[in-house]
Parts: structure tokens; sequence; C-alpha cells
């Protein structure tokens, strides 16, 4: 749904701001560099101090280069593979960064070994969600099914849930408990849409070998 929505309304917003980077001769590829630069050093730097609200700023100002960098290239008529393999792997950095960076926290300063381990699985549940997409449709399955909780919804769930936590530091009384909130939650939501795209690749592909005429093991 965020993925549908979101991303629509923030590409018509951003449009104006993608033509004057080309303008100035800026590549789609320099933009994507810049983007997940800044999201790393964001989540590297900032969250295992426990600075939570100064970090989200700094990665949410960055985040936006995923809308950009596919914007200019559309812009250009210039999609290319590279630039869609060289984005995807990008996104995979940045969010490993993000919750690597709330997993330092938890094995310093945070001290919660139990939380340390709800990020780390949310760091490793991320990758094997997106991994699964993408070998299913390398053997030729569409993989055609939303998931309860994609990049979108993960993102948006951390990233707000951690920014606001960050307000403790600010004075706002309890409002820390949003952190392992936003982590519980993407953990389950990751947990139930691997589930979904496991289910959905193996029917798909018991629909493909019998309609090959192979049957399946």
């Amino acid at each position: 749904m965020l993925n549908k929505y979101a991303r629509a309304f923030f590409t018509r917003v951003l449009t104006p701001f993608a033509a004057l980077l080309l303008r100035l001769g800026v590549s789609p590829d320099t933009v994507t560099l810049i983007g997940t630069g800044g999201v790393v050093a964001g989540a590297l730097v900032f969250y295992p101090l426990g600075e939570f609200f100064w970090g989200t700023v700094v990665i949410t100002l960055f985040v936006f280069s995923d809308l950009v960098d596919g914007n200019m290239a559309r812009q250009l008529g210039r999609s290319s593979r590279w630039g869609a393999f060289l984005d995807s792997t990008l996104d995979r950095v940045a969010d490993a960064a993000v919750f690597g960076g709330i997993a330092l926290w938890y094995a310093g300063g945070g001290d919660d070994v139990l939380m340390c381990a709800v990020a780390i699985f949310c760091l490793a549940s991320g990758q094997v969600v997106s991994y699964t997409k993408a070998r299913g449709e390398s053997i030729g399955l569409p993989v055609a099914v939303n998931g309860l909780v994609e990049r979108a919804e993960r993102l948006v769930i951390t990233l707000v849930l951690t920014g606001f936590s960050g307000l403790a530091k600010f004075g706002v009384p309890h409002i820390e408990i949003l952190l392992p909130v936003s982590l519980w939650i993407v953990a389950l939501g990751s947990l139930v849409t691997l589930g979904q795209r496991v289910v959905t690749v193996r029917r798909e592909a018991a629909e493909a070998a019998e309609a090959e005429g192979t049957g399946t093991a």
C-alpha cells in the first residue's frame, strides 16, 4: 500500500527537484550513492549513541534519494539494468545500517541483549524477504504477492517510531518504549511476509510445473 500510494505522491512532489539536479549535471547513480552514504552515516553515527531523533532526521533527508534517482532516470529516458541493480543493492546496505545501528545501541549503552537480538533479526529477515522475491523472479516466477510488511513499511514503521522514541531526550516521558515496539512489529511482520512469499513461490512453482507437464517433487 505504501509503495503504491506514497511513492506516487512523493514522485510528483520530487519531480521538480529531480529535474533541477539533471540541469546541474548530476547523474542518477550519484544521487543513489550519496543517498545511501547519508543513510548509513546517520544510522551508524547517531543510533549507536542513542541519538534516535537526530539520527532519524538525517536518515529521512537522505532516504528520499531512493525516489529521486529513479525519477531522474525516467526523465532522461535511460532506465537501465545497471541502475536498477545498483539501487536495489544499496537499498539492502541502507536497511542493514539502520537496524545495525539500533543493534549497536542495545549492545552498548542500551544494554538489552534481547532487543539487540530482535534488531539483528529485523536486519536478517528484511534481507531474506527481499531475496525471496528476487530469487523467485530469477527462476521465472512472478511472485505475485503483496506482503504484509515490505521494505517501505519496514522503513516507515522503524523510522517514525524510532524518531519519536528519541524525544525522550527532550523530556517526553515514557516515549522510549516506541523503539522496542517498532522492532517487534517489524520482526513479526517480516516473518509473516516471508511466509507469504515462500507459500506464493511454492504455489507458483507447482503451477508452472503442472503447466509444463513435469509435476512437482
